[in-house]
């Protein structure tokens, strides 16, 4: 692992290094888990499946001890370099506060994956650790080269950065740097007053989402403002807010035109069309970690 003054850095994997596969929350086959399998398989890197894939009870990859008990053993295994979630859906933050991170603080590895892992890259950001916010192993085959590549440079420690053309509603220009950290709006949200809640004062924070109705984004959005995490931000990004819903008697506002209005009283730059969350390009963050971000006009730079 590398130390700095920010946060801990997991070690970079080399080749013939091993990647375990877990789902920490809905159930998935080994069949489904084969891209990704001949992805890693492609970096030189070998794979080894959990007790949860294949695994069922209802909608999840087995009940809590076993989800808990198939991610504590690769966390505590020496062997295992990096833990890929398998995919998302619901049901990590019920084996949260199953597990020991002991060895995990001493030997940190790289977990991976959004949406619901987003549990624990708040919980682990809390210990001083970095995770990779990024897609998960369902689906992968059908996200951009980009998205793929982007996991492959940080889990081998190579440069990293996203340069992409922003959404402009209303920003300022110029360069902030600060600690990434967020996720899933919906599981922050939902972790506020838990010992995985997200410490959000100057730091940088981005949020993306899926299949919400406009008025949740908005009771979500007032929750965080009204608990004091968007006051003192560097700034905010906003990922993709994918398949938002509305009533028959309309929200009157979309995600983005929600977020701005709660947020334009605070002096940071808001920015939209992030290439990461429930999206084709969902691009690899590493959460935790200071980045430098270049706002110019509608172009925007983020460096790793």
């Amino acid at each position: 692992m590398v130390l700095n003054r920010f946060m801990i850095t997991p070690t970079s994997l080399q080749k013939g290094d091993t990647v375990a596969i877990v789902s920490t929350a809905r159930k998935i086959s080994k069949e489904e888990l084969q891209p990704a399998i001949h992805l890693l398989e492609s970096w030189g890197l070998k794979a080894v499946l959990g007790k949860t894939i294949g695994a069922e009870e209802n909608q999840f990859a087995g009940n809590d001890d076993l989800r808990a008990a198939d991610f504590q053993q690769m966390m505590d295994d020496p062997k295992i370099k990096a833990i890929w979630c398998a995919r998302g859906g619901y049901g990590t933050v019920r084996i949260v506060d199953k597990l020991n991170f002991s060895a995990f603080k001493k030997h940190p590895k790289w977990i991976i994956g959004y949406s619901d892992v987003t549990v624990l890259h708040s919980h682990i950001h809390n210990f001083g650790i970095e995770t990779l916010h990024a897609q998960m192993c369902l689906e992968i085959e059908n996200k951009t080269k980009e998205a793929r590549e982007s996991i492959r440079k940080v889990l081998f420690g190579e440069d990293y950065k996203i340069e992409f053309q922003q959404k402009k509603l209303q920003t300022s220009q110029g360069i902030i740097s600060g600690e990434l950290i967020g996720g899933n709006l919906s599981v922050l949200y939902s972790l506020i007053g838990s010992a995985s809640a997200m410490k959000s004062d100057g730091k940088i924070l981005f949020i993306e989402d899926l299949d919400e109705m406009l008025y949740h984004v908005d009771r979500m959005m007032m929750n965080l403002k009204r608990s004091g995490y968007l006051k003192n931000l560097k700034a905010l990004i906003i990922g993709g807010m994918t398949q938002m819903k509305d009533n028959k008697v309309y929200f009157g506002k979309t995600a983005e035109e929600t977020i701005m209005d709660l947020v334009k009283e605070y002096n940071y730059p808001v920015i939209f069309n992030f290439p990461a969350g429930h999206i084709v390009d969902n691009r690899a963050l590493i959460m935790g970690r200071k980045v430098k971000v270049n706002v110019q006009s509608s172009i925007v730079n983020v460096q790793f």
